[in-house]
C-alpha cells in the first residue's frame, strides 16, 4: 500500500504537488467504484482506476523499440532528437525514469530495449551475464577471409584498451557485409572491432537481436511492450 499522490507522480500522471487538483479534474476510483479525493490515502495500485481505466503499468515497463537512424539514447535535449521522444509523454515523466538498456549511437539502427527497472538494466548490461547482441554491418572494403577467426579468438585488442574483446561470432554475408554477435557492450564496440581486425570503416550498422529477442518486422520508429518476465535469471545469462 502506498500514498495515492506518490503513485500518480511515479507513474507520470502529475506531480505530488499537483495531485489534489488532479483528483478534482479526473475521476479516480477504487475497484469497487468509490471515488477517491484524498491524495494521502494509501492504496493498492492494482485497485485504482483513473477515468475508468487501470493505472498505466504500475509494476513497470519493458519496451522493445526499433530505433531509427538519427536519434540519440539520451535524456539531454541539447544532444538532439532522442529515442525517448517516440514514447508516450506520460512514460517520459515516470519515476524511476525509463532508460535504455545499453545504447545505440546516432548512426546505428535496430533493436533497443528500454525499462524503468534498474535491476533489469544491470542484469542485461553486466559483462558477467554475457547477453548476446547480434549486429549486421556493411563496411567500406572487402573483409579478409580470416577475420572470423580473429573475432572468435578472444585476443582482439581495441585501440586504447588493455583487455581484449571476448570471443565474438562472425557470419559473412558478402564481401563487405557481415553479421557479428558480441556479448559485451564496449563503447562503439562493433565499429572498433572491424577497424582493429580489418582496418575497415563501418558504413551501416543495425542491431537485429538482443538476447532471445528478435526485431523482426517491427517498423522503424515504433515500439511494443514486453512482459517484465521476458528475461528470467536463466535466459539473461
Amino acid at each position: 500500500m502506498r500514498r495515492l499522490d506518490q503513485i500518480l507522480a511515479n507513474l507520470g500522471y502529475c506531480s505530488r504537488r499537483e495531485a489534489r487538483a488532479y483528483l478534482k479534474a479526473h475521476v479516480v476510483t477504487h475497484a469497487n467504484g468509490t471515488r477517491e479525493v484524498d491524495p494521502a490515502r494509501k492504496v493498492d495500485p492494482a485497485t485504482v482506476r483513473v477515468d475508468g481505466e487501470p493505472l498505466d503499468h504500475p509494476d513497470g515497463l519493458l519496451i522493445l523499440l526499433h530505433k531509427p537512424l538519427g536519434l540519440v539514447c539520451s535524456h539531454e535535449a541539447r544532444e538532439g532528437p532522442s529515442v525517448y521522444d517516440l514514447l508516450p509523454a506520460r512514460w517520459r515523466d515516470r519515476n524511476p525514469v525509463v532508460t535504455t538498456i545499453g545504447r545505440l549511437d546516432k548512426d546505428t539502427s535496430g533493436l533497443l530495449l528500454l525499462t524503468d527497472q534498474s535491476a533489469l538494466v544491470h542484469r542485461l548490461t553486466s559483462p558477467r551475464h554475457h547477453v548476446p547482441k547480434r549486429y549486421r554491418a556493411t563496411v567500406d572494403r572487402d573483409l579478409p577471409a580470416g577475420i572470423g577467426a580473429v573475432f572468435a579468438s578472444g585476443t582482439l585488442l581495441l585501440e586504447g584498451e588493455d583487455s581484449p574483446c571476448q570471443p565474438a561470432v562472425y557470419e559473412a554475408c558478402g564481401p563487405r557485409e557481415a553479421v557479428l554477435t558480441v556479448t559485451e557492450g564496449r563503447y562503439h564496440q562493433v565499429r572498433r572491432m572491424f577497424a582493429a581486425a580489418a582496418h575497415a570503416t563501418v558504413l551501416t550498422l543495425h542491431r537485429e537481436q538482443f538476447g532471445p529477442l528478435l526485431l523482426g518486422s517491427l517498423p522503424a520508429g515504433t515500439w511494443k511492450l514486453l512482459p517484465l518476465e521476458t528475461f528470467d535469471p536463466v535466459s539473461a545469462r
